[in-house]
């Protein structure tokens, strides 16, 4: 709206360029994931979550203030009614250079398509195990065969990019890891291991399960010559390249062994529209209230927006011993 004032974008109070927004478009998911969740769930009620119409105004108030890249999570982002017309509607905002998801891949045989037609240019596709009994074991309710068609429809359907994700679990996915490795070379797809990330008290030790970075490099050096790379997709991965292999990236998120928040330039928005200053911490800014507070403009949002980035925290603090210090589950954090 035109009663905001024009600055250089968003800057913390550490000095860091903030230009990546991740949006949480609902806390539901037909996926319940074991470092994502607890079995049994309750979820918001719906007249607490972010109508689509908030969440676009929300995304082009972000956009006038300098981010240049969304990426629309959950839960999972796909089990929203109305996501695809509201990802249209989004991706053509003025000034934003990429809009991305982070989806299960459950149903991308039905959407891929429309995703990439509505201005979707990458997706970020959770894939934990190419085994099928693993693969359920892990999300609990989900279907290997249902993700792998929607990655194969992904592929056809003209995205930019296309990686998957895979949090690395001892004693549940850990020596998978060569597997998942030859699945992408094979079909040219990015990757990324994600070291578990401790949010919520999902009911098992995070120290039990816990496999770094380090260790998952390892295990792919054992069959792989890895070369390290400088690019940046924009979010917190650190890239290789496997020699021979032209097509593909190998990223490591290493929230616990090799954190990245001196260079945090992201905010997360919740589906309940709870803006969270920090991944591992609870400093947020409630969004919804000011929205609903001023409907026709975006002054009071924007002083409040700069304000709360003055005391965006300067790092996380995770441990994967003991309770998880934050008590909110990843899904409503926005995966």
């Amino acid at each position: 709206m035109a009663d905001i004032q024009k600055h250089a974008g968003l800057v913390d109070g550490l000095g860091r360029q903030i230009d990546y927004l991740r949006i949480s478009v609902t806390d539901r998911c037909d996926f319940r994931c074991v470092y994502c969740m607890s079995e049994k769930m309750t979820f918001l009620p719906r007249q607490q979550i972010l109508s689509l119409e908030e969440v676009e105004r929300l995304a082009a108030f972000f956009v006038s203030q300098g981010v240049k890249k969304i990426r629309l999570t959950g839960g999972e982002p796909l089990v929203r009614k109305g996501i695809v017309k509201l990802c249209a509607k989004i991706s053509e905002l003025p000034g934003l250079r990429e809009l991305v998801m982070t989806t299960n891949g459950s149903q991308l045989t039905n959407l891929a398509k429309p995703l990439a037609e509505a201005g979707v240019k990458r997706l970020n596709i959770s894939l934990d195990s190419l085994n099928a009994e693993k693969f359920n074991a892990i999300t609990r309710t989900g279907s290997l065969s249902q993700v792998l068609a929607g990655i194969d429809a992904a592929s056809q359907a003209g995205f930019e990019h296309i990686k998957l994700n895979v949090v690395v679990m001892k004693g549940r996915n850990a020596d998978e890891v060569p597997d998942l490795i030859d699945f992408i070379l094979d079909r040219g797809l990015d990757i990324s291991f994600i070291e578990e990330i401790p949010l919520g008290n999902v009911g098992h030790s995070r120290g039990e399960t816990f496999c770094s970075s380090e260790e998952v490099r390892s295990i792919i050096s054992q069959k792989h010559f890895l070369i390290d790379s400088t690019e940046n997709s924009g979010g917190p991965a650190r890239y290789v390249r496997v020699k021979g292999y032209s097509q593909s990236r190998i990223g490591f998120i290493s929230p616990h062994s090799n954190s990245f928040c001196a260079t945090c330039n992201r905010l997360r928005l919740t589906a309940e529209g709870r803006l969270l200053l920090c991944l591992g911490e609870e400093n947020s800014l409630d969004m919804r209230s000011l929205i609903r507070r001023y409907p026709t403009t975006d002054a009071p949002i924007q002083k409040a927006l700069l304000n709360a980035l003055q005391v965006k925290p300067a790092q996380h603090n995770f441990s994967i011993e003991g309770p998880a210090k934050v008590i909110r589950f990843m899904n409503m954090t926005g995966g």
